[in-house]
């Protein structure tokens, strides 16, 4: 029932349409014109001066707060064409998301990366790279990223920084309609639709659907996806209101492409024979598929104007299935034959339940300004795993084989296998303290109590841990002028031992303490060439502490002596060249590398940590001869990354360039034709070892754009 047609979305739009367009007036005309076109004069920059929930629990301004924030909001996903969530946060400094068949979004972040980087939905945890699977764009608001430790805020890890997806929710707006359609190669089709719409003065819902199918540029990889979003806002007296969110995603994936095989000898910059570029070499029936259901209920209380208190009551529920052939390697260096191997019969279960309380307070004290935050959270995660795998398969001539059939595999049902509860129980507090008429001091503290239990099959004995951690921040704001504002600050992060609890093995677990790190971060935030442009710039330097690492004496075992430092910059701008021309753009150099660390009995000191880029840098230009005309010009540089800890295989460095042409049919459509890796670059988004994860060949989409 919830897979409903494109022509269902197309016709809910077409009906209320025109209901709208008869009742609205040319006042409100003009302004939806000016919501829907990204005119030279309304660009959204960097907004420095614009209150937001990143980075802080006390709506402090991105000029006001003592960390690296940045935003990518509604109007820039839809200005890059962000198709999903990695789309979206690849445009922020410093990130590099890719999504893996089999790991969700891998991100990267300040010379760290998997679990040390925390993504969150609505500011949720879910602690499991794989939830963090980017879905479509169209039911999210924004992507918010924070730099370095910030488990103060969202709780356990986060050492490299956190990225927080957040959901469009229902607003006090008479109505608001959108939709879209789009086409492009590969068959892939996008339709969508968003309705925010007003019962009566008290009452408002927001509905967003949206519909996804792709022919996939890799052979025999089909896919289809739905998204649903729904909320209902309830202003139930003056002070008191509530908000009930629920999310509904839908994926299926046909023969899910897991990488190309590299050439040997695999030393050096990995490469792959361009000829197989596009070939699948997973079986014929392959799949994979997920289904995730989100539920909040928040209530928000207002005693006065100063002082306000919200309760958030979350449910997250999720099921992941695969049944793939997921390895291939040659079998020799004359690279003429394959080995497939690694089939995995596998089901992913995942269950959330929590409740977060807020109390926030704006005053003064010794007559300065003085805002407040305090809370309590405490959920729980459960994850089952159903693990079923097999060795080798078979030897194919790449150029001319028969993909077979997952049933060859030999495999029965599915077999449950290890799982794991985990209970979180979190006390917070934040502070910005006024000293001065320009100087603030922002501090903030965090505990965590964490109950672990683990039972590795049906009938086995349960293992139990626990571990209590504390993180914070203490940070200086100085604002020079208006324009000008200079920051330091110091925070710290907490771990536990193996990196993600929900998918944590005995092995890693054992009595093993948590891995601390800290960051010492100075920056500032400004506006320049009499306001039309803003920029940031941070530089950091990170130490990752007591994080396990193979016993050089028994490869079987672990040791907490790990230790990884990062120090790097980041810089960011958003400047108006002219009347018609802007320019938007970040770069970030990392320097990341062990300290203590060991691999295979062998000693990785002073080693740069795989898949990490030491630069990356984002460019658009945007130009607008006329009302009716846009024209941007975006590129992407992502240098070489190692594969392996060795340093002994990397994936070659990329540039990638996209371009769009968007012109305004009138009021209320915009029509855009927009290319993607317009060079057809040939490049690994990312990889390991023996495999190549190929990236999206040159492709070319068009899309209507309706607003009311």
């Amino acid at each position: 029932m919830f897979r409903l047609k494109r022509t269902v979305a197309l016709g809910l739009l077409c009906f209320v349409a025109p209901i709208h367009a008869q009742t609205e007036n040319t006042q409100d005309n003009a302004r939806i014109l000016d919501s829907l076109t990204v005119t030279a004069t309304e660009s959204t920059g960097l907004n420095l001066d614009s209150p937001t929930e990143a980075g802080s629990r006390l709506g402090l301004t991105n000029r006001e707060n003592p960390a690296s924030v940045a935003i990518a909001d509604r109007q820039t996903m839809e200005l890059i064409g962000a198709r999903d969530l990695q789309d979206a946060a690849n445009i922020l400094p410093g990130i590099n998301v890719a999504s893996l068949p089999g790991r969700g979004g891998f991100a990267s972040y300040r010379g760290f990366t998997g679990s040390q980087v925390n993504q969150l939905f609505n500011g949720i945890p879910l602690a499991y790279s794989i939830a963090a699977r980017p879905v479509d764009a169209w039911i999210y608001d924004r992507v918010e990223a924070v730099g370095g430790p910030s488990s103060f805020l969202y709780g356990a890890s986060s050492v490299g920084g956190s990225l927080n997806y957040v959901t469009k929710i229902a607003e006090r707006t008479d109505q608001d309609i959108s939709g879209r359609l789009s086409y492009g190669r590969f068959d892939s089709s996008e339709a969508a639709i968003g309705v925010n719409k007003a019962l009566n003065d008290s009452n408002w819902i927001r509905l967003d659907y949206s519909h996804n199918e792709s022919n996939g540029y890799i052979d025999r990889n089909d896919s289809r996806a739905d998204s649903i979003a729904l909320s209902w806002l309830t202003d139930i007296n003056s002070k008191l209101s509530h908000t009930l969110a629920v999310e509904y995603q839908e994926e299926e994936v046909n023969s899910p492409y897991w990488g190309t095989p590299t050439l040997n000898p695999q030393t050096g910059t990995l490469k792959i024979d361009e000829n197989l570029r596009h070939k699948n070499f997973n079986v014929e029936d392959g799949r994979y598929e997920q289904r995730v259901r989100w539920m909040r209920s928040i209530t928000d209380y207002q005693f006065n104007d100063k002082t306000a208190l919200r309760n958030t009551f979350y449910h997250y529920n999720a099921e992941r299935d695969y049944r793939n052939l997921e390895g291939y390697a040659y079998t020799d260096n004359t690279n003429m034959t394959i080995q497939r191997r690694a089939g995995y019969l596998q089901r992913h279960s995942q269950e959330m339940n929590g409740n977060r309380v807020e109390l926030t307070h704006f005053g003064e004290l010794f007559n300065r300004r003085s805002d407040w935050a305090v809370g309590f959270d405490f959920n729980v995660n459960h994850h089952t795993g159903y693990p079923t795998s097999s060795g080798n398969f078979d030897v194919i001539d790449p150029y001319n084989f028969e993909p077979g059939s997952f049933d060859d595999l030999g495999f029965g049902s599915l077999q449950r296998g290890r799982s794991n509860r985990v209970e979180m129980a979190s006390v917070f507090v934040e502070n910005r303290q006024g000293l001065t008429d320009r100087l603030s001091l922002i501090s903030a503290l965090r505990y965590d109590h964490i109950d672990f239990s683990l039972t590795s099959s049906p009938g086995a004995a349960e293992t139990t841990s626990t571990w209590n951690t504390v993180s914070g921040r203490l940070g200086l704001v100085f604002a020079v002028n208006d324009d000008l504002s200079l920051y330091t600050q110091y925070s710290t992060s907490a771990e536990p031992p193996g990196g993600t609890l929900t998918t944590s093995s005995n092995t890693t677990i054992d009595d093993f303490d948590i891995s601390k790190g800290r960051q010492f971060e100075v920056g500032a935030k400004f506006n320049y060439l009499e306001d039309r442009g803003s920029a940031t710039i941070a530089a950091y330097h990170i130490v990752r502490k007591n994080f396990l690492t193979r016993d050089p004496n028994d490869n079987t075992q672990f040791l907490e002596v790990g230790q990884q430092t990062s120090k790097g910059i980041e810089f960011a701008t958003s400047l108006q060249l002219t009347d018609t021309l802007r320019a938007e753009g970040n770069v970030a150099i990392v320097d990341a590398e062990f300290d203590d660390m060991f691999e295979g009995g062998e000693s990785l000191a002073g080693y740069t940590p795989s898949q990490v880029p030491e630069r990356l840098a984002n460019l658009w230009l945007i130009y607008q001869p006329t009302q009716v005309w846009q024209l941007g010009l975006g590129s992407r540089y992502v240098a070489s990354v190692y594969a392996n800890n060795q340093n002994t295989q990397k994936l070659p460095a990329y540039t990638l360039y996209d371009a769009f042409v968007s012109y305004r049919v009138n009021q209320n459509a915009n029509l855009t034709l927009r290319g993607r890796n317009l060079s057809d670059k040939l490049y690994a988004y990312s990889g390991s070892t023996s495999q190549f994860y190929v990236g999206e060949p040159r492709s070319v989409e068009l899309s209507l754009d309706l607003r009311f």
